[in-house]
């Protein structure tokens, strides 16, 4: 007759929702495990093995509200992004959590939409976060008030990207000086004439982008309005590679057409290329193009993309520093514009004016 099966009790993990229902798992009193929480000193080792292992064992996570009300720091950060629909944007957001992380913060992420920002606002103070970021090109005048806001309240903040709003701590690519190196190295490779290619409109960002080209133009000795042309108003603008597809079809067709071509963005400035590609012209032998961000798709096209290069590590790193100076200063702070110098990565799609 077979011997009966043996069978192994295994324990139940119970399912613990608040200090009081820990502590007494653990088997210790509430306030001694309330100070291992809290990381206060005078404890010995051992006991402070013995919660650590019961949270692991139990999954135990002290309720983050509770800490509000007892007036402990948070060590969270909220971040506003403008969107995620282009690689800098995550990459920039990306680096900033992971450098945040680091110092042991966490972060709360939103993409603001239209009219959602003070909505967002409201819920991070009132997850008691230490400081906010914002990421990307906002609405200038709603950034101000938001900024505004902040100060008053004595909540630290900074704004990656966005220069221009007053009394704001700000750190961005000095993108006047970005366009003032590629005018410089097209001026240098003979060109003379100019296509602006989704290098338009009132955006601050793009206006910065206009001052830089006016002024190395200017100190070669050449007028803006003469040296370059804009077709941006032909097309709308839907996707990017579609719209400088579309761009470089249109100048195309010039009889007196620029030499050199300044894209917004690299997207634009491939499909400018592959545009112009189509209609039988060689890059760079008939014409040169820049591209903007210096992503890693500039390296993937043929001739290789010449772009700038925004430094995303070295801003980040800046205003990474700049909210923990704010979160470790009670008193003091005092606005700062941090501008990062652009790096101008020379590829294959530049070079010399083309003879005749």
């Amino acid at each position: 007759m077979p011997s009966p099966r043996k069978t192994t009790k295994t324990t139940a993990i119970p399912r613990i929702s608040s200090t009081t229902e820990f502590a007494r798992y653990v088997g210790l009193a509430r306030t001694t495990v309330s100070r291992v929480l809290n990381g206060q000193p005078g404890l010995k080792q051992k006991t402070i093995d013995r919660v650590q292992r019961a949270m692991a064992e139990t999954g135990f996570t002290p309720n983050a509200y509770a800490l509000h009300l007892k007036g402990k720091r948070t060590a969270l950060v909220g971040l506003c992004v403008e969107n995620l629909l282009t690689p800098p944007a995550v990459s920039k957001l990306a680096e900033l959590q992971s450098q945040l992380r680091q110092h042991g913060y966490s972060s709360l992420i939103e993409v603001l939409d239209r009219d959602s920002g003070q909505k967002v606002i409201r819920h991070f103070l009132s997850m008691r976060v230490e400081a906010i970021g914002f990421i990307g090109h906002f609405d200038e005048a709603e950034l101000t008030r938001w900024s505004a806001d902040l100060s008053r309240q004595d909540l630290p903040h900074v704004i990656i990207d966005q220069a221009g709003i007053p009394g704001a701590p700000t750190v961005t690519l000095d993108r006047a000086k970005a366009m003032t190196e590629v005018i410089n190295h097209l001026v240098g490779l003979g060109h003379r004439n100019f296509g602006l290619l989704g290098v338009s409109g009132t955006q601050r960002g793009t206006q910065d982008r206009i001052r830089g080209v006016d002024a190395a133009l200017a100190a070669h000795g050449l007028q803006i309005a003469a040296c370059t042309r804009s077709l941006d108003h032909l097309h709308p603008r839907r996707t990017d590679f579609e719209y400088g597809r579309l761009l470089a079809q249109s100048f195309a067709q010039l009889a007196d057409r620029p030499t050199a071509y300044l894209a917004l963005n690299d997207e634009i400035a491939i499909g400018a290329m592959h545009g112009f590609q189509h209609r039988g012209f060689s890059v760079p032998g008939d014409l040169s193009i820049t591209g903007f961000n210096n992503q890693d798709i500039c390296e993937m096209t043929t001739p290789g993309l010449t772009s700038v290069d925004q430094q995303i590590g070295q801003t980040i790193r800046a205003a990474t520093e700049l909210l923990l100076a704010q979160i470790r200063s009670a008193t003091g702070r005092k606005p700062l514009l941090r501008m990062i110098a652009p790096d101008l990565v020379v590829r294959g799609s530049t070079g010399a004016k083309p003879v005749g």
